[in-house]
């Protein structure tokens, strides 16, 4: 076999077959090339033959056709000549027709014209003699007065001796009566004379033909010469009949595949070893059905030796080399050989086989994900049926829940696996909970740290006193083997693996523990791994929902619905968050750290703490994207010193997206700004579906770019749609597809009388993929207005004599709105703060009061300058104004304008009333004031 692979990887094998004395030529009829050139030189004569007796042919029966044609012309112009009727009616029709009908005979180029009555006695002939004698020839037709043509011989004519093409016509009176009769006609000998000038061209071409027919003939017996090497017919057969038996005889498989990797050739062996089918050859390797380790090595380049796969329940040796090793693109020969049949030395190596095949399965089968009950139960159906009829694994609870697991939960494990028969196991079933007793072969398995074998479970004490009723029905059902075996990683117990053996399968045997403990340890190291996964994601998911929103705030401004889902694949960094900003408005906030796990759930808390103090300090949209691109930058900063560790998760650059809005319940108005991040959709009352033109900036991170912001007018009970780009993109949409499901999800009937809670529902169940790769946020916002009827705003003169004039009509307003018992507190809280902006202010002054869940108080001027709370001594006369609005507002600060700032105070109000009044009188605070102590 080595010797005929080295032969088919040579690109000219030497012949065989024979000994050769000499070099053959290219005509040597022992060749196979001479014989393909005597066969072609052959069929070019016979060619030529064919084709020259052709061309004889049809001039013969051309000239046959002309002959005839002339013979009727030459009669009939006879026939009608003038007198002829007259001649034969005459006492001697020859002395009269016998000349003219020689010299009509010459002038047509006939070789006869004969005139005869209508008894076929002749008048006319070439020669005198024949004259007066029957004409030879078919006349009735004629004297009928039709045309007859015919070939008949006759007696001698002037062009000598042959069958003759003659025509016989009617001579007729003018009455019409046949008075006589005209043939004319000539010999075909003298008509085949005509293609005798054609032969020599036909016999140039032919030897032409022949010339170019021999000389490609020697071209390709030369090259078949080259390719067969000089071999005769009889010895290529012999060639090809040592190649089959070689090839199809050897107890190895066979493959040569072309540069393409199409299979070329596959031995009987092969086919068997790897099930290929009668129409396997000409198709590439990956269309062989084969399993995918086998196939990848099929169209591989690379040269393999001794590598074992195994296919079709066999383990095949695998040996590749290519064909022509010298050249750029060469297929490959393959080798394979059945090592399964190696491991055949006992009486007990085909078991010993299935459990190396089964063991080779698990490793394949088990830990496909890092579910720690799916890979329970992948650990159980993989045993089923090759090693056991019927599976259970118990885990403890801790290890299902992701912690970590401890000797005093060994009593209590969670059956969270079964694989086979179940009515053969009525012991417990899936999901309930198992105590064992310290008797059983469980617990001894997990006090033991080692499986535990009863081959025969009807004398098993201590497992049929865990439930004597239950292993009894057990018993009656089929059970009568058992192999137990603790699942253990990195020195840590996780559970039990029960495999059960019922009728018809034979005992358990000391060898079988082995083989379970090699089982339990392969799946005890995925589950492991799972629960460790299981108990990272927990911590990362409690730390991200930890970090998000727990509740919604109080506000007047927007309702408000949101959901989060965390990926399969880790958690990430999405986050929302709803910020009651003073005046009423309220700040939207949504965005996506990149990257998943702790770093990114860590980025995420920092970001959203950085956004609670950036609107605290009521900053612009645009400023607060700004700063918070300046913290991502300097966080970014950190990673690059070496401040981080170098083993820490997502350690390196920080990127991150954001979405800032502020929406103005009195004006309508929403104020969006984004950072690389995807725009937001407005769902409009009347259903309508709309993507807003917020221009789009730069992720967080980059630094030194600019954010634009947009206005965008929302009518009341408008929704605008917050999202991370999780909801949009997964691995079988892209983000422009999923915007189009997003706007078709949300543009449904009846959209603008859904509830956020309705839209939120609405939206995931149209887009949430089956398996989350990615977070998703989804934030959704109704809008509500601020009625005319609960703002009051009246601008105030720069003089502090009109302050009392400012509480009169505070007072009035507050009437009006029915908060008679908050007015003296607004009154305080208002003419301080008008006081102090005519004092240290700068025109204009306004006053604007907003009544919703509180009672907002708003004084504004056209500078900058902020007061602040600061402590005065008993003798000062000021600074004491800004302490009485802390005492008795809620909250209070500033906010700056593009015309100036904004000194605001918010008083809580319970149902619509005011809340309860402080205790402790006016001249008490100030009293407090001016202690030391304070």
């Amino acid at each position: 076999m080595p010797g005929y692979l080295s032969r088919l990887r040579t690109s000219r094998p030497p012949p065989t077959g024979g000994r050769r004395t000499g070099r053959l030529s290219v005509l040597s009829p022992r060749t196979a090339a001479g014989q393909v050139f005597l066969l072609q030189g052959t069929i070019v004569v016979l060619l030529v033959l064919v084709a020259v007796a052709s061309i004889m042919l049809q001039a013969a029966r051309d000239a046959v056709r002309q002959g005839r044609r002339e013979s009727v012309v030459a009669a009939q112009s006879f026939a009608s000549a003038p007198g002829v009727s007259l001649a034969l009616r005459s006492p001697d029709p020859t002395a009269v027709l016998q000349p003219r009908a020689e010299e009509a005979r010459k002038r047509a180029g006939m070789d006869f014209i004969v005139v005869m009555n209508t008894d076929g006695i002749r008048y006319t002939y070439p020669y005198p003699a024949e004259i007066g004698k029957k004409f030879v020839g078919t006349i009735q037709p004629a004297l009928e007065g039709r045309t007859v043509i015919e070939q008949a011989g006759g007696p001698p004519l002037p062009a000598g001796k042959g069958t003759d093409v003659q025509a016989i016509v009617p001579v007729t009176d003018a009455r019409g009566t046949v008075v006589g009769l005209v043939s004319a006609g000539k010999t075909v000998k003298n008509v085949s004379q005509l293609w005798m000038p054609q032969l020599p061209i036909v016999l140039g071409v032919g030897a032409i033909m022949l010339v170019l027919a021999a000389a490609g003939t020697i071209a390709v017996s030369r090259r078949l010469l080259r390719q067969t090497h000089g071999l005769a017919p009889t010895e290529l057969a012999r060639l090809y009949e040592h190649h089959q038996a070689v090839l199809h005889a050897v107890r190895e498989g066979v493959l040569i595949t072309d540069e393409d990797r199409r299979l070329l050739l596959a031995n009987d062996e092969a086919k068997r070893l790897l099930g290929l089918s009668a129409d396997a050859q000409g198709r590439h390797v990956r269309e062989l059905g084969l399993p995918d380790q086998m196939a990848r090595v099929l169209a591989s380049p690379e040269e393999v030796t001794d590598e074992v796969y195994l296919a079709n329940d066999r383990l095949l040796a695998v040996n590749k080399r290519p064909t022509f090793p010298e050249a750029d693109h060469a297929g490959s020969v393959v080798t394979l050989r059945d090592t399964t049949e190696l491991a055949v030395v006992s009486g007990r190596a085909e078991g010993a086989l299935g459990q190396l095949k089964l063991l080779y399965e698990a490793g394949m089968r088990i830990g496909t994900t890092l579910d720690v009950e799916r890979t329970a139960q992948e650990l159980a159906d993989v045993a089923v049926p090759r090693f056991a009829d019927v599976v259970a694994v118990d885990l403890l609870d801790s290890v299902v829940r992701g912690s970590e697991p401890t000797t005093e939960g060994w009593r209590h494990l969670l059956r969270s696996a079964i694989s086979g028969d179940q009515r053969m196991l009525p012991v417990y079933r899936l999901g309930e909970v198992i105590t064992f007793s310290p008797d059983t072969p469980q617990m001894l398995a997990l006090e033991q740290s080692r499986g535990v074998l009863e081959a025969d479970l009807r004398q098993a004490a201590g497992w049929q006193e865990q439930d004597p009723e239950r292993t009894r029905r057990a018993l009656e059902a089929g059970l009568h083997s058992l192999v137990t075996m603790p699942l253990r990683a990195r020195g840590v117990p996780l559970g039990l693996a029960h495999f059960y053996r019922t009728q018809g399968s034979p005992a358990f045997e000391p060898e079988d523990v082995a083989f379970a403990e090699e089982l339990g340890a392969r799946a005890a190291v995925a589950i492991d791994n799972a629960r460790r996964f299981t108990r990272e994601h927990a911590m990362t998911v409690t730390l991200q929902r930890s970090l998000l929103p727990q509740g919604q705030p109080e506000q007047d401004a927007l309702e408000v619905a949101w959901r989060y889902l965390p990926s399969e694949a880790g958690v990430g960094g999405d986050w929302f968050d709803v910020i009651p900003l003073p005046g009423g408005r309220v700040a939207l906030v949504i965005g996506d750290v990149v990257g998943h796990g702790l770093h990114a759930s860590a980025t995420m808390g920092r970001l959203r703490i950085a956004v609670h103090n950036f609107a605290t300090l009521d900053l612009p949209v645009d400023e607060v994207l700004g700063k918070l691109d300046d913290l991502v930058v300097r966080l970014d900063d950190e990673d690059d010193s070496g401040a981080a560790p170098d083993d820490q998760e997502g350690a390196g650059l920080t990127g991150a997206t954001c979405l800032y809005a502020i929406y103005d319940p009195v004006a309508g108005i929403c104020t969006m700004a984004r950072a690389g991040h995807p725009g937001p959709v407005v769902v409009n009352p009347d259903g309508t579906v709309v993507c807003p033109d917020v221009p789009a900036s730069p992720p967080f991170g980059l630094g030194g770019y600019p954010f634009e912001t947009a206005d965008v007018h929302l009518a009341e009970g408008s929704q605008l749609i917050l999202y991370t780009d999780g909801l949009l993109k997964n691995a079988d949409r892209d983000i422009d597809a999923g915007l189009e499901g997003l706007r078709r999800a949300l543009g449904r009937a009846g959209a603008g009388r859904r509830t956020p809670e309705e839209t939120c529902r609405a939206v995931l169940e149209a887009l949430k993929p089956a398996r989350l790769s990615d977070d998703i946020a989804l934030l959704a916002a109704r809008t509500r207005r601020i009625p005319s009827s609960s703002v009051a705003e009246w601008d105030v003169p720069p003089d502090t004599a009109v302050v009392p004039s400012v509480r009169a009509e505070c007072r009035t307003v507050l009437s009006g709105w029915g908060l008679e018992e908050t007015a003296y507190t607004t009154e305080l809280i208002l003419s301080e703060l008008v006081t102090n902006a005519i004092r240290y202010g700068s025109p204009p002054v306004k006053v604007r009061l907003l009544h919703g869940r509180s009672l907002i108080c708003e004084v504004s001027d056209g500078s900058s300058t902020s007061p602040r709370l600061r402590r005065a001594a008993m003798t000062d006369e000021v600074g004491r104004g800004l302490f009485l609005v802390a005492q008795f507002a809620q909250r209070w600060g500033t906010r700056y304008t593009a015309h100036g700032k904004v000194i605001w105070a918010e008083q809580m109000l319970h149902d619509g009333t005011p809340g309860p009044a402080d205790d402790a009188p006016v001249d008490v605070l100030l009293e407090q004031f001016g202690d030391p102590l304070m």
